[in-house]
C-alpha cells in the first residue's frame, strides 16, 4: 500500500556563506524519513568520550508554521563509534532562523573526530498540533489509569 505525494511540503533553506561547498540536506534512499545534516566545521571536532560539542550545519531554515523539524541520531554513528545527539530529538519551531546547529555526544570508549562534510544527524519534519488546556476536577477513566513507569513490567 502507498501514500499518495500530497505529504510533500516546501521548506525554504539558507545556505550560508561559510556552508558554499557543503550540501544541502538530502535523503540517503527513496525510503528515508530524514534528511541527512552535513558538518560545517572549519576545522576537525574532536569530541572526547564524555564529552559533548555543537557541530554546526551552515544552514538556516523556514519552517511552515504548524511544523517542526526533528534532529535525530544517525543510527550508524551509534552502532559504530557510540555516537548520538543530545536532547534527543532535538526540536527546531517553525519561528527559527538561525543556523541549526548539532549537540553531538561521544558514549564511546575512543575520541571521535568530526570532518567538514560529514554527515552528523539527520532531520526529521513533523506536523505539529496546537492545543488548548481545559482545566478540569476529574478525567475519564481508562484501563491502564495512572499505571506509570514500568507498570507493564519486564
Amino acid at each position: 500500500m502507498s501514500l499518495e505525494q500530497s505529504n510533500k511540503v516546501s521548506i525554504r533553506i539558507r545556505r550560508l556563506p561559510k556552508a558554499r561547498d557543503i550540501p544541502l540536506p538530502s535523503r540517503a534512499s527513496d525510503g528515508a524519513s530524514g534528511v541527512d545534516l552535513i558538518a560545517c566545521v572549519q576545522e576537525d571536532v574532536t569530541i572526547l568520550p564524555g564529552d559533548w560539542k555543537l557541530i554546526p550545519t551552515g544552514i538556516a531554515l523556514e519552517i511552515p508554521a504548524g511544523c517542526e523539524a526533528q534532529v535525530r541520531p544517525r543510527s550508524g554513528l551509534a552502532l559504530r563509534y557510540g555516537v548520538t545527539t543530545l536532547n534527543s530529538p532535538g526540536t527546531i519551531d517553525s519561528d527559527y532562523r538561525g543556523e541549526v546547529g548539532v549537540i553531538l555526544i561521544n558514549h564511546g570508549r575512543k575520541p571521535f573526530v568530526v570532518k567538514r562534510g560529514d554527515r552528523i544527524a539527520q532531520l526529521v519534519f513533523a506536523r505539529v498540533m496546537e492545543v488548548e488546556f481545559e482545566e478540569v476536577d476529574r478525567l475519564d477513566d481508562s484501563a491502564r489509569g495512572d499505571g506509570g513507569f514500568g507498570h507493564t513490567g519486564l
